[in-house]
């Protein structure tokens, strides 16, 4: 099986991201597939040898999207590309948007009310088909496969408007006005709901910019050039055309540009060493040195010195590349919670449009051939105003923003999921050697024994505040420890922690684990080691130490970079807020649906209320909802 995550082009609301995730999904091969229509991306896991690239591509071009597998075209430019579309699209369309109000309102007047009609028919025609082609492009193909999204409801409401325009450009006359009927076009509301529509489009994308920073600051960390030692010269070259093997030279000020070991290293400080800043993989503030057998990372700065490393880890196999992709996954990932909205996404735009119908079939029933014009201006309104963006952006918004928020914190979570189960945690079971304490390296632990329980081991920097921080959110922590009791209690003690056990073995802290949560509890386990490997799988929040075995890592489902254990109470209230975001987000977008569906069709009038929501408004609250939920989103950034 092979895991990948292929950039998704094509994507505008919740709806989309639906359909291409259940195309996936359909196909043999395809064990999982789920697509974030955020990021713009499909996490696949599949059988390479039952499905290739190649055929998910052509699968999903066919509903009309498209999946980037090619080496040579970056996403990225992509991305640009139809950034740049949409900005040329949206100016244009309010150009035409503009003049066809002028005509269809009579402010110019070109000849008549005819000749105006005439006029306000070919610059809607004209948007249609150089700013507004896509949406009937992709509701074609939608439609050919049975499916639809927000492009549905834009081309239905939108050719609707035209079409109902067209026929009472030249017919109006001799249909309407020989029955005493008035009848008017709409021309300049089929144009603004284009406009308003790709305006929302382009502010979203602006405001979803912002929530991928996180993995753009992570990228910007590695270099692209580097400077190679061979045959005793050094020149610099690509960092693409490394190789396992070579070797390098870095100084102060440099980026790290691979992962190895060092060969030789000088300071005019420290002899026969330098000093990098990890922190931006470690999160400790120091610079550490690094001598001759000391391994290095990409995307590191030397803050002194120089020295030379062979190349050891390339390309996706060097530690940064890994956290990138991590981080990639969760943010592509989904929350239970945004599930249940996908498969709401899946039906929502086939009941907006019976809801649509119905309203047409009840305003002409009531009022006959009189009502029809009204009939037909519900319809459209309900079209464009029942919108699924809002409720698709709401959970994976919040979600991408704090996971890339997470990760600016050295707080490394594996997917939506885990990001969810922290705000619920109340118990937090936690090791002691390697996570709690650091082991003194520079003793003899032969004679061990002998020394003072502050000389074998020291707590790490933070912990006992972190721990009464911890406490003070209601979080009960076990300490368990396979030293023997008297290093146990004193350790406990010194950290503030109230429950501890001592010489546990790794089925011990596992058992603890099934205890608390047979007790009702949520448990988060957090270490290091192989031992703790059980515990770390069965917990509900499984956190491992960055600096602790592989092993541990993959058992959890999030990784604390460097020794700061303050991270740890911070990640909870990140979850908390993140999770009331996402409640915040999804209120309003249903409540947003809940009122303005009603008032689109007029309901009011039922009432004696003489209002209503016109097609133009429509489009433009439509948008507005989908802006609004991003930028909600957007406030986690400023979250302390």
């Amino acid at each position: 099986m092979e895991k990948r995550t292929l950039p998704v082009v094509g994507l505008a609301c919740s709806a989309c991201s639906a359909n291409v995730e259940k195309k996936l999904n359909s196909l043999s091969g395809v064990k999982s597939a789920s697509v974030n229509l955020l990021a713009r991306t499909a996490l696949v896991e599949y059988d390479a040898t039952e499905i290739s690239l190649e055929k998910m591509k052509s699968e999903v071009n066919a509903i009309g999207y498209d999946l980037v597998i090619e080496s040579n075209r970056s996403a990225e430019a992509i991305e640009r590309r139809e950034l740049q579309l949409l900005k040329q699209s949206t100016l244009l369309s309010w150009v035409f948007a503009i003049l066809c109000m002028c005509v269809s309102m009579g402010w110019l007047n070109l000849g008549g009310k005819a000749m105006n009609n005439q006029v306000a028919l070919l610059l809607a025609l004209a948007n249609f088909v150089v700013c507004g082609r896509g949406f009937f492009v992709k509701s074609w193909q939608q439609l050919r496969h049975a499916s639809a999204n927000m492009d549905t409801l834009v081309a239905l409401s939108t050719g609707i408007a035209f079409v109902f325009s067209a026929f009472n450009t030249f017919w109006g006359d001799a249909v309407w006005s020989v029955r005493g009927i008035e009848w008017h076009t709409y021309f300049d509301a089929s144009v603004m709901i284009i406009t308003f529509v790709l305006t929302g489009r382009l502010l979203e994308e602006r405001a979803k910019s912002e929530t991928a920073g996180s993995i753009r600051q992570l990228m910007g960390l590695a270099p692209k050039t580097a400077r190679l030692v061979e045959a005793g010269e050094i020149r610099d070259v690509p960092i693409a055309t490394i190789a396992v093997g070579d070797v390098l030279e870095v100084r102060a000020g440099d980026k790290v540009p691979v992962d190895g070991i060092v060969t030789q290293a000088e300071s005019f400080m420290t002899e026969g060493g330098a000093y990098v800043d990890e922190s931006m993989i470690t999160g400790e503030p120091s610079p550490a040195l690094k001598q001759k057998g000391a391994r290095v990372l990409a995307g590191t700065v030397v803050s002194q010195g120089k020295f030379r490393f062979k190349a050891q880890q390339i390309g996706e196999q060097t530690a940064l590349a890994q956290i990138i992709k991590m981080v990639q996954e969760a943010q592509g990932s989904k929350a239970p919670v945004q599930r249940v909205v996908d498969r709401v996404a899946r039906v929502f735009v086939p009941a907006v449009a019976l809801i649509a119908l119905v309203t047409f079939l009840l305003w002409w029933l009531v009022g006959g051939n009189a009502a029809l014009p009204q009939a037909i201006l519900s319809a459209v309104a309900v079209l464009v105003i029942a919108c699924p963006c809002a409720m698709g952006l709401a959970t994976p918004t919040a979600l991408m923003v704090a996971i890339g928020k997470a990760a600016q914190m050295n707080v490394l979570i594996k997917d939506a999921a885990a990001l969810e189960s922290l705000k619920t945690v109340n118990a937090m079971v936690i090791d002691k050697t390697g996570t709690l304490t650091i082991p003194n390296q520079n003793i003899d632990f032969t004679k061990a024994d002998d020394l003072p329980l502050e000389m074998r081991e020291t707590l790490k920097p933070h912990a006992e505040e972190a721990m009464t921080e911890l406490q003070n959110m209601g979080i009960e922590v076990y300490m368990m420890s396979g030293d023997k009791d008297e290093a146990a209690h004193y350790w406990a003690e010194k950290a503030g922690i109230k429950h501890y056990r001592s010489r546990v073995l790794p089925q011990d802290k596992e058992n603890m684990v099934r205890q608390l949560q047979a007790e009702g509890k949520r448990v988060a386990m957090v270490g290091d080691g192989i031992n703790d490997t059980q515990a770390l799988a069965l917990a509900d929040v499984g956190i491992a130490m960055g600096r602790g075995t592989d092993v541990a890592m993959d058992a959890a489902q999030a990784t604390l970079m460097g020794d700061d254990l303050r991270r740890l109470p911070q990640a909870i209230r990140l979850s908390r807020k993140t999770t009331a975001m996402i409640g915040q987000n999804l209120f309003w977008a249903f409540i947003y649906n809940v009122v303005c569906i009603p008032l689109a069709a007029g309901v009011p009038h039922l009432f004696g209320i003489n209002f209503q929501i016109t097609p133009m408004w429509a489009s433009a609250l439509m948008a507005f909802s989908s802006v609004s939920v991003v930028l909600n989103s957007l406030r986690l950034k400023l979250a302390k």
